[in-house]
């Protein structure tokens, strides 16, 4: 059976509960016993390399939590043992009353955050189970250990498999939009950015870690191949923090599905830390985010920025410049109002970009780019140290309308990418000075200078004029017919 029959069967089957009801629980419940599979196969090989070596291996789980004593044990012959397999009601009761607090303890337990132990501990403090049928549980157990986990390219299936999962969760609407930024304009913003071995990347607002795990894809492939740059891209370079419960288990699962084993992702509210406390060891070389617009922070939070305001990009967008290190690089998401709006904070967050970084891009991206969100985005491209001097802006227009049915390609972004390295002038491009822009507003927004004007409105007696030329030529067609026949 393939690996996407395989999920689509767990889909089905998770339709079936009454305890999941939409996408987001669909990949919630999934995600927490796919991680439980993965982290026996994990237990597995380090087992194996130890007794390579002559050593003996300390199993992370008590004996009676590994996977093939509780989800799937099997008699020799590799059948499962009716005899010791839990289902129904006492599947539920022990996955409920004693396998989720067993784990969710290990929080208390690690030595410190960046380990794989403390990573249990978060997941399984923060997800509950919702299968209530142990049944549908025990069904949704069998696919999952016929998964494997093994090879790099049965993880680069499953880590797909998992992107298209999430990405279904965001059309799904409501609130999953929030985890799913189109990876076509993720990898756009990578590829301008151009993150390096050794340099450390970062998003203050991670979700489901997508700009990390495209980044990390991004360096891999372009490294050189090496067990010392290998480490460093897996344990030294992606950082992030993520507030929301699913969106963190959903980013851990995903990084782990690329191959990173203990995520440097804290479970944290971004906003709740004071931006004066961030020093440089706190700094990084890399941003890159889709921080989360429209929110109203309280002011208690707003208290922790130099410049005070309800709306959170604009928060978030203060946390990324204080978190670059000098010389360090950014693309961030935003909407696009954050270019015009006049209130005393949108100004004086402009002037502080202007004045602390290097604005050197803004990507204008279209409307139905994210899809169900309604909104029209921009991204910054910036560097911090130096002073904005001007602006190469770039109207994407990729000659459709964009939506769910339609969404963003790789190809779309090729033009831009392209055209960045040159700087080009086009109708879809041009640079502005900033010396240029109004000192009281600092709008961000000017008219492309490039587009064809518009041709001026006719006067209506214009008009008449040219419709009752129409009638005359219509009556003469019609008369030569007529003629004809």
């Amino acid at each position: 059976m393939s690996f996407e029959q395989t999920f689509k069967n767990i889909d089905d089957l998770l339709y079936k509960d009454s305890g999941a009801d939409s996408e987001l629980d669909y990949i919630g419940q999934t995600s927490w016993v796919m991680f439980l599979r993965y982290l026996d196969e994990l237990e597995r090989d380090k087992a194996d390399e130890a007794a390579l070596a002559g050593k003996e291996y300390k199993y992370i789980l008590d004996e009676e939590y590994r996977w093939p004593n509780w989800a799937m044990p099997k008699t020799e012959d590799g059948e499962i043992d009716h005899n010791k397999t839990l289902t129904g009601p006492d599947l539920v009761k022990f996955v409920d009353t004693k396998l989720f607090p067993y784990l969710a303890s290990f929080k208390q337990k690690a030595d410190n955050a960046q380990t794989i132990e403390y990573k249990i501990g978060e997941i399984f403090s923060e997800l509950n189970n919702k299968i209530q049928s142990g049944y549908i549980l025990r069904e949704v157990l069998e696919y999952a250990d016929a998964l494997p986990f093994r090879s790099s390219s049965d993880k680069h299936e499953l880590s797909h498999l998992y992107e298209t999962k999430i990405k279904n969760m965001g059309n799904a609407g409501r609130n999953g939009g929030q985890y799913y930024t189109p990876r076509p304009l993720i990898r756009a913003m990578i590829n301008v950015i151009d993150p390096q071995i050794g340099e450390k990347v970062y998003d203050g607002a991670a979700g489901s870690c997508g700009f990390l795990v495209e980044a990390f894809d991004y360096m891999e492939e372009r490294m050189k191949q090496t067990t010392a740059n290998l480490k460093t891209l897996q344990e030294e370079t992606f950082y992030g923090k993520e507030k929301k419960n699913l969106a963190y288990v959903i980013g851990i699962m995903n990084m782990i599905l690329h191959g990173i084993e203990a995520p440097n992702i804290i479970h944290t509210n971004t906003l709740g830390e004071n931006i004066r406390d961030i020093q440089e060891k706190n700094r990084y070389h890399v941003i890159l985010a889709n921080p989360p617009f429209g929110g109203k922070e309280r002011p208690e939070v707003q208290q922790n920025f130099d410049i005070k305001t309800g709306e959170t990009a604009s928060l978030f967008l203060q946390h990324f410049i204080k978190s670059l290190k000098t010389g360090g690089r950014a693309a961030i998401v935003i909407k696009n109002t954050f270019l015009s709006n006049t209130d005393n904070s949108s100004v004086a967050l402009r002037k502080h970009l202007l004045e602390s970084c290097n604005l050197h891009t803004i990507l204008d991206m279209p409307a139905g780019t994210f899809t169900g969100a309604g909104v029209k985005t921009v991204v910054l491209f910036f560097t911090k140290g130096e002073p904005t001097k001007k602006i190469w802006y770039y109207q994407l227009d990729p000659g459709r309308n964009m939506g769910k049915t339609n969404p963003l390609n790789d190809k779309d972004m090729e033009e831009f990418i392209a055209n960045y390295k040159k700087q080009t002038n086009s109708e879809q491009s041009w640079v502005y000075n900033v010396k240029d822009l109004d000192e009281s507003t600092l709008d961000l927004s000017p008219k492309n200078p490039n587009t064809p004007e518009e041709a001026p409105l006719r006067k209506p007696d214009a008009i008449l004029k040219e419709m009752e030329g129409l009638d005359e030529e219509t009556s003469s067609i019609l008369k030569s017919i007529k003629e004809l026949i």
